[in-house]
């Protein structure tokens, strides 16, 4: 099947859990990832870490997230494993072409995400108008910068 843009890599992972300092104890004191930076979206009820592993094209970010409030969506800590992210060499045609293919996207379309790339997600479940879509994993497509294009392309 021919598509219009390539899955580069993988660009994150997200990690949810009611306390983000519980997850830092792993992550970053026993692993040894380190802290980038941090976000915090009320839209988005969460607060998190942005972590790093790797160098250049190959660092991958791990993002350590805990909700704003728990009783309120989306629940960011509901799923440990919240999101896998992919580098998109092309988003905008990835979303048109993947769109026009059947796949569910969740809302809020293309968006500046948490690291500053353009970001937008798949969605988990399917329905009737768009019968495929993550099966259970929320998928986030990062328009890969320059130099992740030119190191992974």
């Amino acid at each position: 099947m021919s598509r219009p843009f390539k899955v580069l890599g993988i660009q994150q992972i997200a990690i949810g859990g009611p306390d983000k300092n519980r997850l830092q104890k792993l992550w970053v004191d026993m692993l040894g990832l380190e802290v980038t930076g941090n976000f915090r979206s009320e839209r988005e009820n969460v607060d998190e870490d942005i972590c790093a592993m790797g160098k250049g094209a190959f660092k991958v970010e791990v993002d350590l997230m805990q909700p704003l409030d728990p009783e309120k969506k989306p629940a960011v800590h509901a799923t440990p494993l919240n999101h896998v992210g992919l580098w998109i060499d092309d988003l905008p045609k990835a979303v048109e072409w993947l769109s026009a293919n059947g796949v569910r996207f969740a809302p809020g379309g293309i968006r500046k995400g948490a690291a500053g790339y353009d970001i937008t997600f798949l969605h988990p479940k399917s329905n009737d108008e768009f019968p495929i879509a993550g099966e259970g994993v929320l998928i986030e497509l990062v328009q890969a910068p320059p130099e992740v294009i030119a190191a992974l392309g």
